[in-house]
């Protein structure tokens, strides 16, 4: 574990990580808020998973989670978005490759090698965490934003118990019926639709639903949303009667001023199951 850096916020630290990935083949890097009560006793944590095109800092510097986070005494983790180095493969596509890892594990040459963003997010990076600051694994709790929602549903739903909540940001939805998504699967997993099936929250909600608290928030101004495919899921939800909220919030887009005007909502709710 290396500290790239450490700054002083709401009374904690933001601190910025870099180590190696066992999933990835290569060093990753990672924001991580722990607020003041993590000086004295592990607290709980929540994961936070970017969308397309971003790293570590776009939610960290965008977001305003750190007031809430510190105000509720909850860490927050920002992970990247995918691999990264000079012999990890890419494309010219910004929906593809690096900053575009679709939270899977690859399958498919050339990304089997580096692109296993599941097992990254589900296995290295928590262990790397709770090795190495004070939180709490048995208190987590996950959310994320558009290609970041796709993973913290999917996840959340294929791991009953491990989170005691999930929200996302204008997620993607329903990937295996979308171009964000049939061409992510089909490169990373292969042209076996059954393999896409986990990763779809629509279908995984259909299926199985969480064992827990869902909030979501879509903005009906997001010039995303025939991609993002935002009411399979409100559909789905509502057929299987899941514990939660899909809200449409009037006039917002995809950007960062919709995450943060909501993401008070998100922490506390998040905060309510994690102490609850």
């Amino acid at each position: 574990m290396q500290t790239v850096s450490e700054m002083r916020s709401y009374g904690g630290t933001q601190g910025v990580y870099t180590h190696a990935s066992d999933a990835c083949a290569c060093d990753m890097t990672f924001a991580l808020f722990l607020p003041e009560e993590a000086a004295d006793a592990p607290v709980p944590i929540l994961w936070y998973l970017s969308g397309l095109t971003c790293t570590h800092d776009n939610a960290m510097t965008k977001a305003g989670a750190q007031a809430w986070c510190a105000e509720q005494g909850i860490a927050i983790c920002f992970p990247d978005t995918s691999p990264r180095g000079d012999d990890v493969a890419d494309d010219e596509a910004y929906d593809l490759g690096k900053g575009a890892g679709f939270y899977v594990n690859a399958t498919q040459d050339p990304w089997a090698k580096n692109f296993r963003m599941w097992d990254y997010i589900t296995k290295d990076l928590p262990k790397a965490v709770g090795e190495h600051f004070a939180v709490d694994l048995d208190r987590q709790s996950i959310c994320g934003h558009s290609m970041g929602g796709h993973g913290a549903l999917t996840m959340a739903m294929s791991y009953p118990g491990r989170f005691r909540s999930v929200s996302a940001f204008a997620p993607i939805a329903h990937p295996t019926q979308s171009d964000w998504g049939k061409k992510q699967f089909g490169a990373y997993l292969g042209d076996d639709t059954s393999k896409w099936a986990p990763h779809d929250s629509t279908l995984l909600m259909r299926d199985k639903g969480f064992d827990g608290p869902v909030l979501i928030d879509q903005g009906s101004s997001d010039n995303f949303l025939e991609l993002l495919k935002p009411e399979a899921l409100a559909e789905a939800m509502a057929a299987r009667r899941q514990e939660g909220q899909f809200r449409m919030q009037k006039g917002y887009d995809h950007s960062y001023f919709f995450i943060s005007t909501f993401m008070e909502d998100h922490v506390t709710f998040h905060a309510e199951a994690l102490y609850g």
